[in-house]
């Protein structure tokens, strides 16, 4: 009977997942996204404003 009641354990961890989903509106999870580009651009303007040498001066 104790073997049994370890199975509660993942069985209300579950439970407590679907409701937590239920309650901040993922019930349908979204697609990902797939803007690779867009990311890659967004990382490499990033990458030259951190590395122009105004930035990594100290004043």
């Amino acid at each position: 009977m104790g073997a049994l009641l370890w199975l509660l354990i993942p069985l209300f961890s579950g439970l407590a997942a679907g409701v937590w989903a239920w309650g901040t509106g993922r019930r349908t999870p979204s697609l990902p996204d797939h803007d690779t580009w867009e990311d890659l651009d967004h990382y490499q303007r990033l990458r030259r404003v951190l590395s122009t040498d105004e930035h990594t001066t100290m004043a």
